[in-house]
């Protein structure tokens, strides 16, 4: 199996790999990623499908989780795609792993699959105490084709979830974040059913996250990702938060992206050195 995150490299190394040339794009990628390298002392390399936004915030999740998630605890987390299709017809279209729609049933039973299996990976992770065992249980986990892409279709599913909610509380006239609003905006996505459709069912297949929906998987997973994205250097854009108004107890993970489609990894955070 490959490993869907490469092994680690040295940043600075990455970079003068990357980027040799003296174009303004060059210079400025060098500039981003000396910026990136003040903290960050290594890049693993994330592969590069449709997948690599959510494959890359997985990880890092997985990589520092000390304990389960209040959401995966829920007694009810396993019924969520029951629940769901019982009250919305729609549904039935989720469109699985390369594979076209099914039956009702077996829909709802393969998305509980995918759901346990998150549960059980995250908890079995998060247990491991030596930080070396748990990285080796996430490199072992991201070469297991099938169940890696079983995660993220239980991710994508959550993100439905989510959808479902935000939309429902705004019509409710419950206060919702700003992205929510920017999310159902879009004549493609102006109610859960079209972002299913024109969005949700064709992350990892046809497309990857669009910025939007970067706050979307945040708000589900309730964890801040921390972008840099190294095109926007030199400008406030250049580490963008989602959420950007985020709630103080969600865990952070920090990406690179160089255009806002591919997103890399920075890991072994420099000790900050004190005088």
């Amino acid at each position: 199996y490959k490993l869907s995150v490469a092994l680690e490299m040295d940043i600075m190394e990455y970079c003068r790999k990357e980027w040799r040339g003296n174009t303004p794009v060059a210079k400025r990628m060098r500039k981003g990623y000396e910026a990136v390298a003040q903290k960050f002392a290594s890049i693993r390399r994330v592969r590069g499908d449709n997948y690599c936004a959510l494959r890359a915030t997985l990880f890092q999740a997985l990589s520092q989780a000390t304990q389960l998630p209040s959401w995966l605890q829920s007694e009810d987390f396993t019924m969520l795609p029951e629940n769901l299709l019982s009250k919305y017809d729609w549904i039935k279209q989720w469109q699985l792993k390369q594979k076209l729609s099914r039956k009702m049933g077996e829909i709802s039973d393969e998305i509980k699959e995918y759901l346990m299996l998150l549960r059980k990976k995250w908890k079995n992770i998060s247990e491991i105490k030596d930080p070396i065992e748990k990285q080796e249980a996430c490199d072992k986990l991201f070469k297991n084709e099938e169940e890696e892409y079983s995660l993220y279709e239980a991710l994508k599913f959550l993100m439905l979830n989510t959808a479902i909610e935000l939309y429902n509380d705004d019509k409710n006239g419950r206060r919702v974040p700003v992205f929510s609003w920017l999310l159902f905006a879009r004549d493609t996505s102006s109610n859960p059913c079209q972002l299913m459709h024109n969005h949700l069912n064709h992350i990892g297949h046809s497309g990857g996250l669009e910025q939007v929906e970067m706050f979307l998987l945040a708000y589900t997973l309730q964890y801040t990702i921390q972008v840099y994205r190294l095109y926007k250097y030199s400008t406030d854009e250049f580490i963008t938060l989602y959420p950007n108004d985020p709630e103080e107890d969600w865990p952070v993970v920090t990406l690179i992206t160089e255009d806002d489609r591919h997103y890399n990894i920075p890991v072994r955070m420099c000790q900050e050195t004190t005088l």
